[in-house]
């Protein structure tokens, strides 16, 4: 018997979205055990709100039984098996009765929902004329997130606003209720994206976690205001801490999150970030601050702002800008040797013009110096520390295909310097030099003779006397020819691999200039590698031109695989022959006086399945010694399986080795580690290349000989829910004092995590290794 009834109103779902998490956390791994359906991720709290689509038009609801007989109450009796329809909803039942005078039903025998999304099954239900419907008894399960949990009673309305009294909440399967969130009574408006909770308590193995008697949440992918889990850690400088962030939506377009943390030996700190997206481009300010650190013995801050706005399409204005309150922020709130060494903090805006041949660039750049004193002594003095630039402009053209096939190009440069110390060289420094370039190409061949002249004029006051004033000049003519070849043939059994020789020669002429009485602003001498022995200049910046006569070789053999290009190992090598000795120097630089430059040597091998070797070497001839050297080797058969070992090298600097392991063994367990190991004592530089060539090198450190930093941490995996753990202890401050650390976190599948960042910490310091899988995996 099929007999339908005309209902008005709009679609109903029951429980699609009872889901009263307020942040989202990794599905289980595919080492997991695995629960009776597979995990997917849920939507993190911050990602940005979309646009919610137009309400569904209303939708009539049929009902199909196996038989009906009529009541003297003018109501149908359904009997047998019973499917109520609307759209895509299902409810199965059996005996159900239908009351015609206001088109309900009632159904008394256990029933059961669906609609592809959720699933409700039920001691009785009624649903009313529009569709909405109240069940009792009622449990439910989220398809697209693994959970499940029961409800006294759920009423679903039409307008996709859900009420649930006495809930219970898990992702865990039937039979395991390791976690579970319960909650007094919860209300969702799956229309506003928006939850509300009332007596929310999260357990874990039984032990109360988190309770709160008033909480809202998102529900979907819309970003929602409100309380974050707490986060609790422990280090040797701070002691124990406790931090409770709190988000705020403000707008589609701003957010901002505020973290108080309490530490046992400092105080309260608060962390604010905001985040603002402009039409124009995105932008971000963080400041965190502590107005009485016990530790410390005064407030201390540390804010940050970094702004980007499109002016027109082609013109651009970066902000990026810092300041520290005291020379110990970084060492006292920094993870690792890599966050307390921080040395400068860069102050710096540009505005960027950018079209087919010109670029421009208006820059103003300065760096807060975070020093160290030893012994009353500054670690770096202040007639050291780097110049400031306002401003800066700089221009390069390029306009190819002129007549007679050539290349016109220019680079020019003003910039202004000043420095805070007296008596210090300070001034203007313009330099200017034009280019023509013939590229030929042919093939399997290409050749580009070029020449150029570089002038540099400087406008300088000795810093002691504004007065006086001295204009140097230097100017030189630059002539080189770079060419190359690339030779390839196909091998193999079915020619699937392809091998290519590829020299390369650069002849390069740059006349003398005595260039003694020149200041140094912002130049220095760049590690030779490949890159650098085919530079027109072998200094980094303008204060100095570098005389040469000279003819650079190198060779570089690839193989590939012939169908889809992938590299399985690559070497080249190259080295700098010098028909004269180079004479210009830098203060304090030794001249060179052989023939040749070192050589220089590289090596990156895929070719073993799963290993991977990288390999770097700088080798002095004359005295048959390496001068500086590093050596990585990986195993990484999976995403979540990895070891490295490296090893690291500088004379007379820093000798290092590197090893780190991430590794299952077993379906539940996991261990991980990293050692970094100094085999020599000396004081060293971070030799981090800077993006400009004014910028000083990051950061500045003691490298004790023995273990600068160590970690081991442990791993368990339920399928639903994960624990890590992490011990560390590390070089914390240019003394060489070392700080412990513990980091723990605990991920609820479909919920949340709780903890100190434990998973992007591990990401960041093992290479290769991830704690999700790759989405093509």
């Amino acid at each position: 018997m099929l007999a339908a009834a005309s209902v008005s109103g709009t679609a109903y779902a029951a429980e699609r979205e009872a889901n009263p998490a307020n942040a989202s956390a990794p599905a289980a791994d595919n080492q997991a055990p695995k629960c009776p359906a597979p995990n997917t991720e849920t939507t993190a709290t911050r990602r940005r709100g979309q646009a919610k689509p137009p309400a569904p038009l209303p939708e009539d609801i049929e009902f199909e039984s196996d038989g009906a007989e009529g009541t003297r109450d003018g109501e149908l009796k359904l009997t047998g098996k019973v499917e109520i329809r609307q759209g895509e909803r299902r409810i199965h039942t059996r005996d159900a009765t239908y009351n015609p005078q206001d088109e309900s039903f009632n159904v008394d025998e256990g029933v059961e929902y669906s609609d592809g999304q959720v699933t409700v099954r039920g001691q009785s239900a009624h649903i009313d004329r529009r569709g909405s419907a109240v069940f009792e008894g009622a449990q439910f399960e989220l398809a697209d997130r693994n959970a499940r949990g029961a409800a006294d009673r759920i009423r679903a309305t039409t307008e996709g606003k859900l009420s649930l009294d006495n809930v219970v909440y898990t992702t865990c399967p039937l039979g395991n209720e390791d976690w579970k969130l319960t909650a007094s009574d919860i209300d969702i408006s799956q229309q506003a994206g928006l939850g509300i909770g009332r007596g929310v308590r999260l357990d874990f193995k039984g032990v109360p976690l988190f309770y709160t008697p008033f909480i809202s949440f998102p529900v979907g992918n819309e970003r929602k205001s409100g309380l974050l889990f707490p986060t609790i850690g422990t280090s040797s400088r701070s002691g124990y801490s406790l931090s409770v962030p709190w988000y705020w939506n403000i707008a589609p377009n701003y957010d901002a999150t505020f973290t108080p943390t309490y530490f046992s030996k400092r105080g309260l700190k608060l962390d604010s970030e905001f985040r603002y997206l402009k039409s124009s481009g995105p932008g971000q300010i963080d400041v965190q601050y502590l107005p009485d650190d016990r530790e410390y013995g005064s407030e201390r801050s540390l804010v940050h702002f970094i702004d980007q706005t499109d002016l027109t399409r082609r013109l651009r204005l970066n902000v990026d800008a810092a300041n520290v309150s005291d020379d110990q922020w970084f060492q006292d709130f920094g993870m690792g040797p890599e966050g307390t060494s921080v040395t400068y903090l860069n102050r710096s805006a540009h505005l960027t013009y950018l079209d087919d041949r010109w670029l421009a660039i208006l820059n103003a750049q300065n760096f807060q110096t975070i020093d160290a004193v030893t012994q009353g002594v500054p670690l770096i003095p202040p007639s050291e520390r780097p110049y400031t630039m306002l401003p800066q402009l700089a221009v390069r053209a390029n306009f190819p295909e002129q007549p007679f096939g050539l290349t016109y190009g220019m680079d020019f440069e003003l910039v202004n310097f000043r420095h805070n110390v007296e008596g210090l060289t300070t001034g203007w420094r313009t330099d200017f030099a034009p280019e023509v370039r013939m590229p030929l190409r042919g093939a399997g061949l290409y050749i580009e003779p070029a020449a150029s002249w570089r002038y540099t004029r400087y406008n300088l006051s000795d810093g002691a006397s504004n007065d006086s004033e001295d204009t140097f000049t230097r100017s030189a003519p630059i002539l080189s020819v770079d060419g190359g070849m690339v030779f390839e043939r196909l091998f193999g059994s079915r020619n699937q691999r392809l091998s290519t020789i590829e020299p390369r020669f650069m002849y390069l002429y740059v006349p003398y200039r005595n260039q003694n009485d020149l200041p140094v602003f912002d130049t220095e001498i760049p590690d030779l590698n490949l890159v650098q022995l085919f530079r027109t200049n072998r200094y980094v910046g303008a204060d100095r031109l570098g005389d040469a006569n000279q003819l650079a070789i190198g060779f570089t053999s690839r193989w590939l695989d012939a169908d889809t290009g992938e590299q399985y190992i690559a070497a080249t090598v190259g080295q700098a022959y010098y028909f004269e000795p180079p004479r210009v120097t830098l203060p304090g630089e030794v001249p060179n006086s052989t023939s040749t430059s070192d050589i220089v040597a590289e090596l990156d091998l895929r070719a073993y399945g799963n290993w991977n070797i990288r390999g770097a070497i700088q080798w002095d001839p004359s005295q048959t010694r390496s001068e500086r050297g590093q050596l990585q080797l990986q195993y990484r058969p999976s995403y979540d399986r990895v070891m490295n070992l490296g090893y690291r090298f500088r004379r007379n600097r820093l000798e290092q080795v590197d090893g780190s392991v991430a590794w299952p063994v077993s379906k539940q367990w996991s261990l991980y580690a990293r050692m970094v190991y100094s085999l020599e004592g000396n004081a060293i530089e971070d030799t981090t290349p800077p993006v400009n060539p004014n910028q000083p090198p990051t950061g500045v450190g003691v490298n004790e000989k023995g273990v600068i930093d160590q970690f081991a941490g442990l791993e368990y995996r339920s399928c639903c829910w994960r624990f890590r753990v992490v011990a560390r202890r590390y070089v914390s401050d240019r003394s060489g004092d070392l700080d412990t650390s513990f980091l723990f976190q605990l991920e609820l599948n479909g919920l949340s995590s709780v903890g100190v960042g434990a998973n992007t910490f591990l990401e960041r310091s093992i290479r290769g290794y991830s704690i999700d899988p790759p989405k093509d995996e």
